[in-house]
Order: structure tokens, then sequence, then C-alpha cells
């Protein structure tokens, strides 16, 4: 038996969406830009999971855009409002423990002129909605913050927070990275101020390689791809038909299911959290309480284990987590999201994931536990870090 628990990192596709990638590609391979009937048929694939996906927010189908996934969604939403914006400021304001695709995307429009507030968390890995009221500015143009971090898996207060960015100023937009909360948490963009919304399909048991950014209608925004126009030309480029219609189909699956499944991964992650601290000696779990996190993120910290000698343990006896987060690269890093919850200097080095997803069973959940408790104390006396 292997248990397969990194699922924030990527899911398995459902086998239904798989079915019907392998049927677009072989049977519905027209392009959708053609006018003869193969393009047709794709062209109507496209408006189906457009209007699918679009069902699942409460939303108008064209306020979404298909692109290659969570990355180029927050690339396109974060760059393309702050260049169409700039002429009214240039002060955008994230938080400490965003994903690269917004942070290192924020560094690169400090280097064009733009100014960034970057928001502290606490100990949960939750803002301060007083430190983003006293840090909205005439002059700020953006704010974007992620719904799920995805390391410790701390949710963030995003309709208090778009509540308060419209009070100051509604012309402020408002991005949400919704990568990790599509799916599993209830999403409602005009309920909740959203603006721009990026998700990932690979993160929902579709397939790698496609996602979408919702855009308000009416969102000042500008293409950051230019080619063919396609999409209005807000994301040219031919579009990814078996990858769309997939994606839609994953949607479709876990809207319809939200309810029960996320309650059967929050009995799952109390089931993990409080077998973890009852059987492991010397550990951590960091980030917010059970009910009060996501449902299907744990981080634990094993004192003197170093990560990657924990994750090569569990490997080799077919468990499969990850260190952090396995979506920047497969580098050993210290995890800025660690630091910024003030994570024990020793413990930095010594913190998995554990992500879960509707696939996950029990079983997998006591395989890990059996196998963390019957190497552990046997591995701290040879490889304490």
């Amino acid at each position: 038996m292997e248990a397969y628990l990194d699922n924030s990192a990527t899911t398995r596709v459902f086998d239904e969406v798989a079915a019907l990638v392998v049927k677009v590609m072989t049977e519905e391979y027209g392009n959708p830009s053609s006018v003869h009937h193969m393009g047709l048929v794709a062209s109507d694939r496209v408006r189906e999971a457009r209007e699918t996906i679009a069902s699942t927010l409460k939303c108008d189908p064209q306020e979404i855009v298909f692109t290659s996934g969570g990355t180029e969604s927050d690339n396109t939403a974060i760059i393309g409002v702050a260049r169409a914006n700039k002429w009214r400021g240039k002060h955008i304001i994230t938080t400490c423990i965003e994903h690269p695709a917004v942070y290192e995307t924020c560094g690169f429009l400090e280097k064009e002129g733009f100014e960034i507030t970057y928001l502290p968390v606490n100990e949960e890995g939750v803002i301060s909605l007083e430190d983003l009221k006293n840090a909205l500015r005439p002059d700020t143009i953006l704010v974007s913050m992620m719904f799920v971090n995805n390391e410790i898996g701390s949710v963030q207060p995003i309709e208090e927070a778009g509540a308060i960015i419209k009070a100051f100023n509604p012309d402020i937009y408002f991005h949400v990275d919704a990568v990790q909360a599509y799916g599993k948490l209830l999403i409602r963009p005009r309920k909740m101020n959203i603006d721009l919304l990026a998700v990932s399909s690979h993160k929902i048991h579709g397939p790698k390689g496609i996602g979408f950014l919702y855009i308000k209608k009416g969102t000042k925004i500008v293409a950051i791809n230019y080619g063919g126009g396609q999409q209005k030309g807000m994301r040219s480029g031919t579009e990814n038909v078996p990858g769309i219609a997939g994606m839609a189909l994953a949607a479709r699956i876990c809207d319809q299911h939200l309810k029960e499944d996320k309650e059967k991964l929050y009995e799952l992650k109390e089931y993990l959290v409080k077998s973890l601290e009852e059987r492991v000696n010397d550990i951590k779990i960091n980030g917010p309480a059970v009910r009060e996190g996501a449902p299907h993120i744990v981080s634990v910290s094993i004192r003197g284990l170093a990560a990657e000698t924990v994750l090569n343990m569990l490997s080799s006896k077919g468990v499969y987590v990850s260190a952090g987060s396995a979506c920047a690269s497969n580098n050993p890093h210290i995890s800025g999201t660690l630091k910024s919850i003030g994570l024990e200097k020793d413990l930095l080095e010594s913190t998995i994931r554990i992500s879960m997803s509707f696939m996950t069973t029990r079983e997998e959940i006591d395989l890990l536990l059996d196998t963390l408790c019957s190497q552990v104390e046997a591995m701290r006396k040879f490889y304490r870090h």
C-alpha cells in the first residue's frame, strides 16, 4: 500500500476527467478558432466549460479567462492591473506569506517603480485587518492576498478584507490567489468584493497546465501577452480545449460535493492532528486550529530531524509528503511562511507538509502515522539535526 499525501502539490485526476480529456484530444480535436464543424465543436466545449466554471462562482461566464494555471493567472492579474492603473498610483499591498507567483511578481513590479507593502501575519499565518486598513493609501491601486496558504493552511479573512478595501476606495482592485481554496471552500467573488481570482486545475483533480482567471466585468486591466486575439485579446493563443474541458468537469464534481467532502476532510484532519500529537514525541503543529484553517493541509515540525531526512524515509516506505511547498522548486530552502509565523529557528528545516484530497482515505493516514511512530525515535538517534 502507498499513501499519497502531497495533494497541495498536485492531485490525481478524476477518472471521468481523464476519459473526457482523451475524448476531446482524439475525437474533438478541432481548433476553436476555426469556422468549420470541428472548430465549432471545440468552440462549444470552451463555451460550455466557461459556463460550468462560472456557475461554481455565481458569476458571468464572460468573466472567466482560461490560462495555463495559477502562476499565469496571478501574473496576468497583478501585472495587468498595475500597468493599466499606474496613472492613478503605484502602491500595491500584499502579504509576506504569498506564493512565489504573487511574491516574485510584486518584486518584478518594484523594479518597474511600484511600491509594495507586505503585510505581516500572526503565528497562525493570518493578517490583521487593522494592518490592512492602516496600509491603504490614496495611491493604492491593488491589494493581492492568497485565500489559503499553501504551506500551513491558514485562511485569510477575504470577505472582511474586501469590505475594508472597497469602503476605503471602491476603485482599488482586490486580487485573490484561490489556488488552494477553490473546490474546497465556498467562494463568491461578488459577495466578497473580489475583482480578480486565480485558480489552477491540477489542485482540484483536473489536468495540469490549465487554469483560469476570474476578472470582474469593468476591471481596468491590460493583456500581458500578444498574439491572435483569442479570449477577446485578454489571453492570446489557441485554447487548450482538452484541458479546459477537463478542468470544468473537475470543477463541477468538486462543486457538487463541496459541503460533504469538506466535512470529510476536516474529520480526517482532526484525526491526523490528534494522532500526531498523541503518538509522535516532540513535534509542533504549525498554523491555525484544525477548523480555523483549510480542511486539507497540516504542517508539522519534527524536532531534531531535517525535513529532507524524514521525506526520504517516508518515500522509501511508500508515503509521499513534502517539505513546505513543492510549488517553487525542489531545491532546499527556508520557508518564508514559516519565518513569518515566528517558528523556532531549529524547526525551520524540520517541517513537513501533509496535504489531503477528497480521495484521501483513513488507511493512508494510518500508514503515515504508523511509519512515523516506528521510525522517528530511531532516526533521531542517528540523524539528529
